[in-house]
């Protein structure tokens, strides 16, 4: 992050979340010019009515959010609430409390425990630092993560930085502004066509934002701007330099605007829908808003249905009623690229392939409705089962006015009989395999995602919690390869695989063993749950060989597996701990080896008569014509290798698996990591999320799909 020079950030607990930061503070330490969009609902918070009253302006010092609390609808004890919150944080900074801005977000309805807020504002002040993220973390309510952005540009020789966070999940609909987003800059600026620039760039990025076509009563864009950066001031609207910083701006905007599109509650895909060939600029607008904000839509990209029709029911439905020319049969539809539509008919196109590209974590939508100059793109996400769940619950809550939002259990009561199924399915699994181990290879994006994370240490506690005995297997190549990089190794690859020499082996055994081994532990003990991180040259745990090569192509310190020594993980399951293993080995040669991870965990398996071996990727699974196999047995994997349907990075994988069968292990999962609790969807539902891979030849009356 660049950030602005004069600015300070901070996060901090007041009691309104029962768990997580609550209070943020964004502090300038000279006047700032500022300006502000604002939400359009009528039943606007009291933090929005404040800042509508004081905006545009030209001494502003301080925002100072809440979440957990919308202070929304409370009557005049809000109003009162919202005063107090701004007038805490005046006394404390010495300013005035016109210059001190409010925001909150949260549950609409329950008073504001400000005698709560006005307690933490001191020990959020002493914690203000350059840093933004603490104060992102606060301001969030359903998001899985933060949202920041920033960049920096020269105006005539001076460098000028902006800086942004942002919140949004739900409750995000084209109507302003659509969340909150506070952006700090340095640039001396006129405060009149700082507010201009905000105008626009709102209505190029976040106004074309859409999760739920629900306008929140609390939406607000803040900006302020205090001049440190001593550039020429920016007086002119059409000057070089305030198109400069308009392009920036615009530019951090629509980086904040994406995220929060892509983080929307339940969401599985960001969705961008470009319309061109309009007549106007708003014309474009409308259209592209309108596939945006489509349920039907929605719900197709996300069952990854490649169903262009809902995509032009959509866009003629907003032409009729907003008055906009539009022809079908001169429009044409491509989704990822891909024609679908085009002429007044469908296009030919491989439907499977393209449901294979629809399960991207970015869905692409062009449109083109005529030969106009109006071009527009609008953001949003699928609709999925989470979304209704979420606000199912979002809404059960108790007040307690001088404390915490609390959940009200008495959601647990609603649909009996799916949650009943649910449990049925997973207590059959459940008693399958108690007692049972399972290796885990735990790598990819649950690896580096902070949420995802946490997900896993979750799921691991609940696996052991249920009877299984669970050990872990982690690689770390993308680490090593970003660590040797920052000491300025070059790191050498042959035939996929890294060539490991002696000053590089330090690194690796550093990376894998000292770092993101303690962290895989730290995390399984934050979850409550007891592990322990081993090497392989622990204990006598992995004896390894130098991996043998063709002529020419040595690989260095590149290790196999020779023979895997049980009796250490033993003792650590027989004990109740986790055994969390990092892939490195001891050779006889008494030299240290790096081995592939993949291959690790099937040995492991196999030495520790493990029934389930799970790997963590970046894939759904095996796919066939894009569609995903949620089963097959080995000898259909052994002949998908052999014909080339499986390829490149999954090949060692696939071997591994194959080896793993082959030892005894029973089942083998690949399961995509970057959905949160796949490990217990793949274990314990019936149908599964990933693919199973089980010893043995087809079941009889099993068709063998190929290619």
């Amino acid at each position: 992050m660049k950030i602005p020079l004069g600015f300070s950030f901070a996060g901090a607990s007041a009691g309104i979340k029962v768990k997580r930061p609550d209070l943020a503070l964004v502090l300038s330490e000279v006047p700032a010019v500022a300006a502000g969009c604002f939400t359009r609902s009528k039943s606007r918070a009291a933090c929005v009515d404040w800042n509508v009253a004081r905006l545009p302006r030209k001494d502003a010092r301080a925002i100072v959010a809440n979440s957990g609390n919308a202070n929304c609808l409370a009557g005049e004890e809000g109003v009162q609430a919202n005063q107090r919150m701004a007038a805490s944080v005046a006394d404390a900074l010495g300013v005035p409390v016109d210059a001190v801005l409010t925001c909150s977000t949260g549950v609409i309805g329950v008073p504001l425990p400000h005698g709560k807020v006005s307690a933490a504002v001191p020990g959020l002040i002493a914690k203000l630092g350059q840093d933004p993220t603490p104060a992102a973390e606060a301001i969030l309510t359903t998001d899985t993560c933060t949202k920041l952005a920033s960049r920096e540009i020269f105006l005539g020789g001076d460098r000028v930085r902006i800086a942004g966070i942002a919140k949004g999940s739900g409750m995000i609909h084209p109507n302003m502004a659509t969340m909150l987003a506070f952006l700090v800059t340095d640039v001396a600026i006129d405060v009149s066509v700082l507010d201009s620039i905000l105008h626009a760039a709102v209505d190029e990025t976040f106004n074309m934002v859409s999760v739920d076509r629900d306008t929140s009563t609390n939406d607000q864009v803040l900006v302020l701007a205090n001049g440190m950066a001593e550039n020429d001031p920016i007086t002119r609207r059409d000057s070089p330099e305030a198109q400069s910083f308009a392009a920036a701006l615009i530019d951090i905007c629509r980086e904040l605007a994406r995220t929060i599109a892509g983080d929307g509650e339940g969401a599985q895909h960001l969705i961008t829908v470009t319309v061109r060939g309009a007549e106007d600029l708003t014309s474009a607008r409308a259209l592209a808003r309108a596939v945006t904000e489509s349920n039907l839509a929605k719900a197709a990209f996300f069952g990854t249905d490649p169903n262009w029709g809902r995509v032009l029911a959509a866009v003629g439905s907003r032409a009729a009623e907003q008055h906009i020319r539009f022809d079908p049969t001169v429009a044409s539809v491509r989704l990822q690229n891909i024609l679908v539509y085009a002429q007044g008919k469908p296009q030919p196109f491989d439907a499977d392939a393209l449901r294979a590209l629809l399960r991207g974590e970015e869905v692409f939508v062009d449109i083109v409705v005529g030969e106009g100059l109006g071009e527009a793109t609008a953001w949003g996400c699928d609709l999925s089962y989470d979304y209704v769940r979420i606000n199912a619950d979002y809404a059960a809550v108790l007040v307690d006015p001088e404390g915490p939002v609390r959940r009200d259990p008495s959601l647990d009561h609603k649909t009996p009989e799916l949650k009943a199924d649910t449990l049925v399915q997973a207590l059959r699994y459940i008693e399958r395999f108690a007692g049972t181990r399972a290796v885990i290879k735990y790598g990819g994006a649950a690896m580096v995602r902070a949420d995802l994370k946490d997900r896993f240490a979750e799921d691991v506690r609940l696996l052991q919690a249920v009877g299984l005995r669970p050990i872990i297997v982690h690689g770390g190549g993308p680490e090593i390869s970003r660590t040797l990089e920052q000491m300025g190794q070059v790191t050498e690859f042959v035939d996929g695989l890294r060539v490991t020499d002696a000053a590089s082996l330090r690194v690796v055994e550093m990376v894998l063993t000292g770092q993101i081994n303690k962290e895989v532990v730290a995390s399984l003990a934050r979850a409550g749950t007891k592990a322990v991180g081993l090497s392989g040259k622990d204990g006598g745990l992995i004896e390894a060989r130098k991996m043998n090569m063709p002529p020419g192509k040595d690989l260095g310190y590149v290790g196999e597996v020779a023979r895997v020594d049980p009796d250490v993980l033993e003792l650590l399951l027989g004990k109740g701990y986790i055994p969390v293993i990092s892939p490195i080995g001891l050779g006889k040669d008494g030299n240290t080896y790096n081995i592939n991870a993949d291959t690790v965990a099937a040995e492991v398996a196999v030495a520790c008569g493990a029934r389930k071996l799970i790997y963590l990727t970046d894939v759904a699974g095996i796919l066939s014509k894009g569609l995903l196999v949620s089963e097959m047995s080995a000898e259909e994997l052994d002949a998908r290798m052999r014909d080339g349907t499986v390829t490149g990075g999954m090949l060692p994988k696939a071997a591994s698996i194959l080896r793993a069968l082959e030892g005894g292990v029973e089942t083998v999962h690949i399961i995509d990591g970057r959905v949160p609790h796949n490990v217990v969807a793949e274990l314990f539902t019936s149908r599964g999320v990933g693919t199973m891979i089980r010893a043995g030849a087809p079941k009889e009356g099993e068709e063998f799909p190929m290619g």
